[in-house]
């Protein structure tokens, strides 16, 4: 039974990693910090994206151009032109202001908390700290490929934002696809990772096909690149819907959130916490977003 574990994630565990996440700067988004949601106060305003990825060194002396204008030599990147958004979930000092994370909005379907802590390994390796890294080393992958990437948060040592102003920072971006990054807070006895997908609701309608795809090929790909099983007790191979996750329920363009492992499980949590398995699956979701891009 884990339908309810993104909702019941210790919420104020207060440990010393969750304080000391990583600081890594984080370009300006191109969609702005912008108002909180209506009829809330929002002390932690945190919404930033990133900008294109630097341009490359200008050659001396114009090249000549071959048929239809082409440069010979270039070799074009698989994601340029592309725009990526990133969701890591939670941040590092949510359990530092429980008035503002636990005010309730409207997630498209019901109310629910503005965010939560999220979970922590038995030895207090948070999950806030576990999804930022993951998304600095996909950002990297996405950048080094072409992509703009926009991520809903700076660094892990903030307050929020809250799940619904998430999706609407991703929204104003118009990317061609986002992921949600997290790790569960399952069952000791579970293992794997499970891709959650959206359920239709109004909003999400008209990317509930696509995401599904995405969704496929994420799965395909975390197998692939990684030595992380499906889940044991989450969905049904790997993969589950769900229509209680504002990120999901107020997408406007193709989404999934993936729960990465089992924090609270011994084995996952040795993969979880170490630097080269952060690599890959940030890797292992770059290929996805390739795939699913290059197929569209």
């Amino acid at each position: 039974m884990t339908d309810h574990r993104r909702f019941l994630k210790i919420p104020h565990a207060r440990t010393a990693l969750a304080v000391a996440g990583i600081a890594a700067g984080l370009v300006t988004s191109a969609c702005g910090a912008g108002a909180g949601p209506a009829g809330t106060a929002g002390p932690h305003p945190a919404s930033v994206g990133a900008s294109p990825s630097a341009s490359t060194r200008q050659p001396r002396a114009a090249p000549s151009k071959g048929p239809a204008g082409s440069t010979p030599g270039a070799v074009a990147k698989p994601l340029a032109g592309k725009i990526i958004g990133i969701d890591p979930g939670h941040n590092g000092l949510n359990y530092t202001d429980p008035a503002y994370i636990d005010h309730l909005i409207w997630n498209g379907r019901e109310w629910e908390t503005c965010n939560t802590t999220g979970t922590e390994t038995d030895s207090g390796y948070t999950e806030a700290r576990f999804n930022f890294r993951v998304a600095l080393f996909l950002r990297a992958d996405l950048r080094r490929d072409g992509a703009r990437v926009v991520m809903t948060r700076k660094n892990n040592h903030g307050v929020g934002p809250c799940v619904n102003r998430r999706a609407a920072i991703i929204n104003r971006a118009h990317p061609d696809v986002a992921i949600d990054i997290h790790a569960d807070g399952g069952p000791a006895s579970g293992r794997g990772f499970a891709v959650l997908e959206p359920v239709s609701d109004g909003p999400n309608d008209k990317v509930i096909r696509s995401s599904e795809r995405f969704g496929r090929d994420v799965r395909r790909a975390l197998l692939a690149g990684t030595s992380m099983p499906e889940s044991t007790y989450d969905g049904v191979h790997g993969i589950k819907h769900r229509d209680n996750l504002a990120g999901l329920n107020l997408t406007r363009v193709p989404e999934v959130l993936i729960e990465c492992g089992n924090m609270r499980n011994s084995a996952d949590a040795r993969l979880l916490t170490a630097d080269r398995f952060q690599r890959r699956i940030a890797g292992a979701l770059e290929a996805a977003i390739t795939r699913f891009l290059r197929s569209r």
